[in-house]
């Protein structure tokens, strides 16, 4: 019994590597890796892990123009080593196998100026090599601030929004991540917005740090002819107001209408842009220029059309003035009895004085007629004058607005966003190591 027990271990010691090297697949090769449990970053000497990023593709989502956030979803694909994860022919003879991804270490990604980060895998599975290579690719969706646009010069805007994607730096441990040198853009228009292209871009402050430079320009078309237009429009029809009489409302009406009209278009344009920051959008001076000069000419026809009435500026006065005294009506009403009276009367003398009456009637109806005509000539005048100082004032405005978009007046400030303590560690671990040791130790 002794004998065929020893005969069949050694038979079983003999033949366990052919029956690993026949039946271990890659099923049997991940379950033997995965109960390693490796999910903690590989350690080298040196503290440092090297993250190799092959490719990466961007896709801008959407750009919020009011608060300048955009958001955009970027795909990651990352290679890096991990020997412990490896194996040699005697263990298997396949080339790679497919893990779980959350069964071992993947790295962590740092956004120095997202907002809101959302990371996803790819797949739910991660390619590991015979060598230890694991070939990985996640999914960041970002929102970032976008606040080194200059939006002065709206809707003909060009500029670039920064996507920090590094990787960490504490003490003497990071995760070093090599960037690629080209990315592919997907989706180049969303919006008012088009994504002109993407490039990787090394900070000239912080050597170590490196992000995506996000070319961005707006299309012009919507902003011209939703709110650039209606204003050019609802001022040159201002401007056609004037050949209308200044006698009566219409010329008034008309002016209330295009007041209110143009705040229509104030409205849209306040919750289309922002209206705070250092460099505001040139259209908000357009709007309050436009806004202001609309006032003034509803004023100005106001006045103008009291002025028909009475060439007095004092209300007070021709309110008096328009409103008869009794004794003049009493005396208006005796010239007209007067009137009615000559036809009955046989009398030379009263005959005289009703024909007097009658002259001195029609002399004041004549006077009035005087008074309105001259009060309606100096309001004519007036009023082209008016008319003149708007049309001045427009062309001068066009003519500053034109210098002022053509010349670079506002330059946003580039915004640092690193995180400069990393840096600060980075450089005191490197210079002075020792010192770090015994202040961990004495802490």
């Amino acid at each position: 019994m002794v004998l065929q027990h020893r005969i069949s271990l050694l038979f079983l010691i003999f033949s366990c590597p052919i029956v690993l090297t026949d039946s271990c697949n890659n099923r049997c090769l991940a379950n033997i890796i995965i109960a390693k449990k490796m999910k903690s970053a590989p350690q080298a000497n040196n503290c440092t892990v090297n993250v190799n990023i092959t490719s990466m593709q961007y896709e801008t989502l959407s750009f919020d123009t009011k608060n300048m956030q955009m958001s955009s979803r970027v795909k990651v694909n990352m290679k890096w080593n991990d020997h412990e994860l490896g194996w040699n022919d005697t263990t298997s003879n396949v080339t790679a196998v497919m893990l779980p991804v959350d069964k071992i270490w993947t790295p962590e990604l740092v956004l120095d100026n997202a907002i809101d980060v959302t990371v996803k895998p790819y797949t739910n599975d991660v390619q590991v090599t015979r060598n230890g290579t694991v070939d990985y690719a996640m999914i960041l969706f970002i929102a970032v601030s976008c606040n080194d646009i200059n939006l002065f010069s709206y809707p003909f805007v060009k500029g670039e929004c920064s996507v920090a994607i590094n990787g960490w730096n504490q003490s003497y441990c990071e995760l070093n991540l090599t960037h690629p040198n080209s990315i592919t853009n997907v989706g180049g228009i969303q919006g008012e917005w088009e994504t002109v292209n993407v490039t990787v871009v090394q900070d000239e402050t912080y050597k170590n740090r490196r992000y995506l430079s996000v070319s961005l320009s707006v299309s012009p078309f919507s902003a011209v002819v939703t709110l650039i237009l209606p204003s050019i429009l609802i001022m040159l029809a201002d401007l056609v107001t004037f050949a209308l009489p200044v006698q009566g409302g219409e010329r008034n009406n008309l002016k209330v209408t295009l007041v209110l009209s143009f705040t229509m278009f104030l409205l849209i344009l306040n919750d289309h842009l922002a209206s705070g920051g250092r460099c505001s959008p040139i259209l908000h001076y357009h709007f309050c220029f436009c806004l202001v000069n609309l006032v003034l000419s509803m004023v100005m026809s106001i006045v103008l059309t009291r002025l028909t009435l009475d060439e007095r500026f004092l209300l007070c006065k021709c309110s008096k003035n328009l409103k008869p005294s009794p004794r003049t009506a009493s005396l208006r009403q005796d010239e007209d009895a007067g009137v009615i009276a000559i036809t009955k009367s046989s009398d030379l003398p009263s005959e005289v004085a009703s024909l007097q009456k009658i002259v001195n009637f029609l002399e004041n109806i004549d006077q009035k007629e005087q008074v309105e005509n001259r009060n309606v000539a100096f309001v004519d005048c007036l009023d082209k004058i008016c008319f003149c100082f708007f049309l001045f004032i427009d062309i001068i405005y066009i003519i500053i607005v034109v210098i002022v978009t053509r010349t670079d007046l506002c330059k946003e400030k580039k915004t640092v966003f690193w995180d400069t303590e990393d840096d600060y560690f980075s450089f005191y671990s490197v210079g002075y190591p020792e010192y770090f040791i015994n202040d961990t130790e004495n802490y």
